[in-house]
């Protein structure tokens, strides 16, 4: 099978949607089909290059004269490739596709992932479309999307060509009990509930230390809401991380406050890192989370239930460990290769 990727860019910034494209990128072409990627650039060129993936740049940027000369590029890569499948990953990418294919015979797939966004509509345009999780494919029925072009392949990261072996990190040295979060610094991801609920336990556990690792745009704000709290020594902000699993291997409990989230591909990594876990029940989360069986669910944009669910781990170390173990059952349905297996899935019913 030809296959072709289209995103904005392959940047190692901790993307998800990035990540997830990569993964089944570099799989497909180990399992032999013909695998090209067309992004605006990046750092993963390197891992594509390794492994057979062809790499075409194309600056999607949504200027009116970046976007002609985007679909010039587009035509031109398409007559030359002649795929069998393009499969989009965000919105520029489903609009070339879906408005050059008229002289082209290709199938168009498309991957829902931030499906809160109102364009996301879009996605719709593919013959085929994948919710990351179940939350979505309902989210994307009730917004309009036909049932039966909406195909379920949740989101799994375990086996990832883009890491190495869990037992190949070094985890790091923190105060403990460490309680983590990795998550790009948006107010979505529930960085103020988090600051919040730590500084309403953190006089009852005085060695307790909060590490933020991530990097956005709000990050400025969560920096000045932790300063004024009184325990702004022990909150600690880590940036964006290449090895986020250093943290995750090394933290008691790992949170995840998002007010939205589709399936987020840190669940499975903190659950392969044996971390306790603590979410909010919003989108994919749960499904992520075996509906409450690997992790504690929270209400979002609670801080007094987050807090509650913290000194409840906190003050129960037999709990505390039981939480660890429970998040490390049933790991495979969590793995890159049964992502890949079931969006070739997908493909083949466009594919005779």
């Amino acid at each position: 099978m030809r296959i072709i990727h289209i995103l904005n860019h392959v940047q190692e910034i901790g993307n998800g949607i990035v990540n997830v494209a990569i993964d089944l990128a570099c799989l497909q072409a180990r399992n032999g089909d013909e695998v090209a990627v067309i992004s605006g650039g990046g750092e993963y060129e390197i891992l594509l290059d390794k492994f057979g993936v062809k790499h075409y740049k194309i600056n999607q940027n949504r200027q009116p004269i970046n976007i002609l000369k985007a679909a010039l590029s587009f035509r031109e890569i398409i007559q030359e490739f002649q795929p069998d499948i393009v499969h989009a990953h965000m919105m520029t990418g489903i609009v070339l596709a879906s408005i050059l294919r008229f002289r082209n015979q290709y199938a168009l797939v498309s991957t829902v992932h931030n499906e809160f966004q109102r364009a996301s509509l879009l996605m719709g345009l593919a013959d085929r479309v994948i919710a990351v999780s179940q939350a979505v494919q309902i989210s994307m029925m009730q917004r309009g999307i036909p049932e039966n072009k909406l195909r379920v392949v949740r989101n799994g990261t375990l086996g990832s060509p883009r890491t190495r072996q869990i037992s190949d990190y070094q985890p790091l040295k923190l105060q403990q009990p460490a309680i983590a979060t990795v998550a790009g610094m948006y107010k979505r991801k529930g960085i103020n509930e988090l600051i919040t609920g730590f500084e309403k336990i953190a006089l009852d556990f005085p060695t307790a230390h909060l590490y933020l690792v991530g990097d956005g745009p709000d990050r400025e704000i969560f920096e000045e809401q932790a300063k004024s709290t009184s325990v702004c020594n022990r909150i600690h902000f880590a940036g964006f991380q290449t090895e986020p699993q250093r943290y995750l291997l090394a933290c008691d409990i790992f949170v995840l406050a998002s007010h939205r989230d589709p399936c987020p591909l840190v669940i499975s990594e903190a659950r392969e890192a044996g971390a306790a876990i603590i979410a909010t029940r919003v989108d994919g989360i749960p499904e992520a989370l075996d509906n409450g069986q690997a992790g504690v669910l929270v209400p979002a944009k609670d801080s007094q239930a987050l807090a509650e669910a913290l000194v409840n781990l906190l003050s129960n170390p037999d709990q505390l460990q039981e939480w660890k173990y429970r998040a490390q059952e049933n790991l495979e349905r969590l793995s890159v290769v049964r992502v890949h297996q079931e969006t070739l899935a997908v493909y083949q019913e466009l594919v005779k």
